[in-house]
């Protein structure tokens, strides 16, 4: 299987980035969290992941879970949990560079991708499009990384 930090290993990351909706003009700026934690399932291994999600000047914090099941060197399954679709399923592809995954659920009018390019520090830059059949698009554009891990210290003052 192709090496990636993010998604792959049991890990945490931070992100963040603009989003624009076409139904508004300006963009809104994102902050999120990523949690992943491997976990067996029947006759083989998935990641569960955690994504929280909060834009900038709103309280609320959206919430998306993830698994990602059904490796081959290549490719995946990924289902996405959330409280406004339930779950959906779709098709992740991986190589070298990128993890990328698509949904095309026509009986709920929703389709979109989402794909991460892998840089030099080992962040990814990252790059979604969500549409639904009533002609709302979202464009996501941002960039994750693994936050430094705290020194003894550091992790005491934060308790």
């Amino acid at each position: 299987m192709v090496h990636h930090l993010f998604l792959l290993q049991p890990s945490s990351w931070l992100g963040e980035g603009k989003i624009r909706l076409n139904m508004v003009e300006e963009e809104l700026f994102f902050f999120t969290r990523w949690s992943m934690a491997f976990e067996e399932e029947g006759e083989g291994s998935a990641v569960r992941c955690l994504q929280e999600i909060q834009v900038k000047g709103m309280s609320d914090i959206m919430h998306n879970q993830f698994t990602i099941r059904d490796f081959s060197p290549n490719s995946f399954v990924i289902d996405l949990e959330n409280q406004a679709l339930g779950k959906v399923s779709g098709i992740g592809l991986l190589n070298q560079e990128i993890i990328g995954w698509e949904f095309r659920v026509p009986e709920l009018g929703f389709e979109g991708f989402e794909f991460y390019e892998k840089q030099a520090d080992n962040s990814y830059l990252m790059r979604a499009e969500y549409a639904t059949s009533d002609q709302f698009r979202t464009m996501i554009n941002g960039k994750i990384w693994q936050p430094l891990p705290q020194s003894p210290k550091e992790e005491s003052e934060n308790a």
